[in-house]
């Protein structure tokens, strides 16, 4: 590891004074993060056609209370208010968006829509004249339904169909665009799409599909990476999002470090492996025998084709410890353990720096950013129009302070963008999970910043944890 000049300012007592501690870089990313699917609304405005998003609620039970993302927080038409929102407001000068494939290109293939690319000019635009840096993914998991017709990430011609869509977003925005995100989470828009049928498009696959599919993602952001060095320019930066499971040892032991860098590397190895060492773990191809998937000449090469970070979204992670043979054991969560308004969240402050070092050391990851980091809270206004969401103040603050600690030790990490900008529309659980740090009045569309959002302020301010 190169480590990074550590920062000045740490905890330390001197003639009985205590200096701010838990300061950071000078040059560290402050940001916030949203999807396309969960924030515009307009779901079928100006040439947008139907995403998997828009067709799954319609599945009787697929949703909580069959909540449609049509109008959502209305972003669409309110994007100038957000963005000023932002910069006054909350003080970020970093926000992490996603572009809506069906709003480009709405048949997934041919041809392409210009009110949709006219729509993220605006954007942008209104972004940098607020003095924002536009941080773009290319996919959140809206796939055009005409796509998923068609057999959607199962389906191979799908990856030629994202490469040309990418290239047309690159072309379009890289005058004003440097820094972009690949492709968010594979295990939820593959995993939880095709295996497990929790979110869009419901489907329950086989072993192998499921496998062919996290395939056909892993080449789409290789084809992502091309197109932002063939038509990003000099300035452009690219990195695949992903949401490692994160093991953390019960205890700071070589043992248990071992053990939990162990199972790291099994939970992760199919889509990092690929990804950073340009091939999948033999020991993964072995267990999982004909199930393996279909790999033709030169998809390795595209898919480990050199990036410039790793995104990481992290919430929880969970613990292990070293059995007697030096492998690794899970420690389950009592019931007890504190955890946000959703039964995966739980808190477990540690995993940014164990995410971030795991990355490291097991496959060699260089340059990390927080890409999300969040919970779900079940917040309440008060009579007074505030909404004192002192949880999830205090989720955030710790999290930053197990993220300083990586810092701190010379891992090269660079950046947090803060899970969600506002209130949205949360996949399968509808409109009932509020992740934001601004209140969103669904019916009215105001936005009210809550608690966390004035003490984020203050964070980024002052660029250290307070």
């Amino acid at each position: 590891m190169e480590p990074r000049l550590n920062c000045p300012g740490q905890s330390r007592i001197i003639y009985g004074m205590a200096k701010h501690s838990y300061q950071f870089p000078r040059d560290w990313v402050w940001g916030v993060a949203a999807a396309s699917a969960q924030i515009e609304g307009a779901a079928f405005e100006d040439g947008k056609s139907e995403s998997i998003w828009d067709r799954f609620p319609k599945q009787p039970g697929a949703v909580f209370n069959g909540d449609a993302p049509e109008g959502a927080c209305d972003h669409y038409h309110r994007y100038e208010q957000d963005a000023a929102m932002m910069r006054h407001d909350l003080g970020v000068r970093h926000y992490r968006l996603s572009v809506a494939w069906p709003r480009i290109i709405a048949n997934g293939t041919g041809a392409v829509n210009d009110k949709g690319l006219d729509f993220y000019d605006r954007l942008i635009d209104a972004l940098l004249k607020e003095g924002i840096t536009p941080w773009v993914t290319l996919f959140h998991w809206d796939l055009p339904q005409v796509l998923e017709d068609q057999n959607g990430w199962l389906n191979r011609a799908t990856v030629d169909a994202f490469r040309v869509y990418a290239e047309t977003v690159v072309k379009r925005l890289s005058d004003r665009v440097h820094n972009w995100f690949t492709l968010n989470e594979m295990p939820c828009f593959i995993g939880l799409g095709y295996e497990t049928g929790i979110h869009a498009p419901g489907r329950k696959e086989s072993a192998r599909l499921v496998n062919q599919g996290y395939h056909h993602a892993l080449l789409a952001h290789g084809h992502a990476v091309q197109a932002v060095r063939e038509h990003g320019g000099r300035k452009a930066r690219v990195g695949l999002v992903h949401n490692p499971p994160t093991p953390l040892p019960l205890t700071e032991t070589d043992a248990d470090i071992r053990a939990a860098q162990e199972n790291y590397s099994a939970l992760n190895g199919q889509l990092m492996a690929p990804v950073f060492l340009g091939k999948y773990p033999q020991e993964w191809l072995e267990k999982v025998g004909a199930d393996a998937p279909e790999v033709q000449d030169g998809d390795m090469k595209l898919i480990s084709a050199s990036t410039d970070f790793f995104g990481l979204n992290l919430y929880a992670g969970s613990f292990i410890r070293a059995d007697e043979d030096g492998g690794p054991q899970a420690i389950p969560f009592p019931k007890q353990f504190p955890k946000g308004d959703l039964p995966w969240i739980y808190v477990t402050p540690q995993t940014l720096y164990w995410a971030v070092r795991h990355a490291r050391e097991v496959y060699g990851v260089k340059t990390s950013y927080i890409a999300e980091n969040g919970a779900a809270f079940d917040d309440a206004m008060t009579p007074g129009g505030e909404v004192l969401d002192l949880d999830r103040r205090e989720y955030l603050r710790n999290y930053l302070i197990g993220l300083h600690r990586a810092v701190d030790e010379g891992f090269d990490v660079r950046g947090y963008f803060l899970w969600s900008l506002m209130d949205n529309y949360e996949w399968a659980e509808g409109y009932k999970k509020r992740f934001g740090i601004v209140h969103v009045d669904y019916q009215t569309q105001q936005r009210t910043p809550k608690l966390s959002a004035q003490w984020y302020r203050r964070v980024v301010a002052e660029n250290r944890v307070v």
